[in-house]
């Protein structure tokens, strides 16, 4: 029920609360609690597209982008039998140095597992304000080589 609670109600057990909430990471949800100021974290599995680009941004940092290709667990059948789309292809990018020098190496077809966050894009191109969602990538585990 404190789930439900204005965010300038104090809850009823918020000794216990407040204990629960500061003995987690920021990076972790509490056990069976909603955090107040949200949470994003993003897990996936799959695989890497093709070979990933490096870009210069207009500040002078570098970043790593890349596609990864995750399968969905029930593809499913449209209201007119029509097979569903069965991948999902995600774009993904890193700028830490370490994680950079990994993607790198890569050829397409690797399979990894990424963890990172959710982040929305936005910049002004030629026809207009545009956005894209990404994954910002804080850390990749290869599962697999390419095939």
């Amino acid at each position: 029920m404190a789930a439900t609670r204005s965010a300038t109600a104090a809850p009823a057990n918020s000794a216990a609360t407040t204990s629960r909430l500061a003995k987690t990471t920021p990076n972790r949800m509490p056990r069976g609690g909603v955090r107040a100021d949200g949470h994003n974290e993003v897990v996936l599995c799959g695989r890497v597209s093709g070979e990933p680009t490096v870009r210069v941004l207009p500040s002078g940092d570098e970043l790593v982008s890349w596609r990864l290709v995750v399968g969905r667990d029930k593809p499913g059948l449209s209201p007119r039998g029509r097979q569903l789309q069965t991948v999902d292809t995600i774009d993904c990018i890193a700028f830490k140095t370490a994680l950079r020098r990994v993607a790198g190496r890569w050829t397409g077809g690797e399979v990894i597992e990424v963890r990172g966050a959710l982040r929305r894009r936005f910049w002004r191109g030629p026809h207009g304000a545009a956005s894209r969602c990404e994954v910002e990538v804080l850390a990749i585990k290869k599962l697999a080589a390419s095939r």
